[in-house]
C-alpha cells in the first residue's frame, strides 16, 4: 500500500521560510509525477510545483523564485523549499504521487498546514 506522509507545516510570518517534506513508501511504479498542491480556505485545490522522476520541473507561478521543488530517491522523500512567504501562501498543503502509466494511479498525503502571518 502506498502511503504519503507530509511534515514541516506550521506557522510562519511574512517573509520566513519553512521546508516541507512528503515521505513515500509501498510500491510505485518507477515512472511518476510528484506534486505539492495547496488549498486555502473557500478556494480549490491548486497545483503548486511538480517533479518527475526524469527531474522535469513546473511551478505556479505564484511562487516562481520563491519556492523550490527537490527529492530525495534515496529517502524517497520530495521536498518543499519555500521563501519569501506571504500571508497569501496560507493553506493546506497536500503532496501527491501519480504513475504514469495507465490507469495512472494518484495518491495523497493528508495534508500539512501553513499559515503565514502578517
Amino acid at each position: 500500500q502506498v502511503q504519503l506522509v507530509e511534515s514541516g507545516g506550521g506557522l510562519v510570518q511574512a517573509g520566513g521560510s519553512l521546508r516541507l517534506s512528503c515521505a513515500i513508501s509501498g510500491s510505485i511504479f518507477s515512472r511518476n509525477v510528484m506534486g505539492w498542491y495547496r488549498q486555502a480556505p473557500g478556494k480549490q485545490r491548486e497545483l503548486v510545483a511538480s517533479i518527475t522522476t526524469g527531474d522535469s520541473i513546473n511551478y505556479a507561478d505564484s511562487v516562481k523564485g520563491r519556492f523550490t521543488i527537490s527529492k530525495d530517491n534515496a529517502k524517497n522523500t520530495v521536498y518543499l523549499q519555500m521563501n519569501s512567504l506571504k500571508p497569501e501562501d496560507t493553506a493546506v498543503y497536500y503532496c501527491k504521487l501519480q504513475e504514469l502509466r495507465l490507469p495512472r494511479r494518484e495518491y495523497w498525503g493528508q495534508g500539512t498546514q501553513v499559515t503565514v502571518s502578517s
